[in-house]
């Protein structure tokens, strides 16, 4: 699938590291270094800005090895770029270690994820069907 790309930045398109990824890194475009406190968070442009077509979303995840190592995520993930919108790609990053963490021009911050997805019709009724599980929640299917 194609996808229309403005690159308002310098650095390189995102892209897929192996064969079988499903999401391509997203770097920083900012002028100079960004000192993110523990619990502080920021809005880190990439310069980026996509036209998916309909029917399709782009997912902005956490990337695994730098919350594992410093306790950096993307604060509402996954964050979702609806196909109609055409503003510049921003990850909102927070950082939930005690260390302060600084973000480079050019660092990898997050993963981007494109997806498809389908749009319902709510049908009311006064009753849903049953089912084995039920209204069972939040860990009531146990622990093995």
């Amino acid at each position: 699938m194609k996808v229309k790309i403005v690159n308002k930045s310098t650095l390189d398109l995102p892209a897929y590291s192996t064969p079988y990824s499903a999401g391509m890194d997203l770097r920083a475009d900012i002028a100079e270094p960004i000192t993110l406190s523990p619990l502080e968070r920021v809005m880190v442009p990439t310069g980026l800005h996509i036209e998916l077509p309909a029917g399709y979303e782009a997912q902005v995840r956490p990337r695994s090895g730098l919350a594992a190592k410093f306790g950096i995520t993307v604060l509402n993930s996954p964050g979702t770029i609806d196909a109609d919108y055409r503003g510049e790609i921003k990850v909102i990053l927070v950082n939930l270690s005690n260390e302060s963490f600084v973000i480079n021009r050019g660092e990898r911050i997050a993963q981007m994820v494109i997806a498809r997805y389908e749009q319902i019709e709510w049908e009311s009724v006064s009753e849903l069907s049953d089912s084995e599980r039920g209204e069972g929640g939040f860990g009531s299917t146990g622990k093995e």
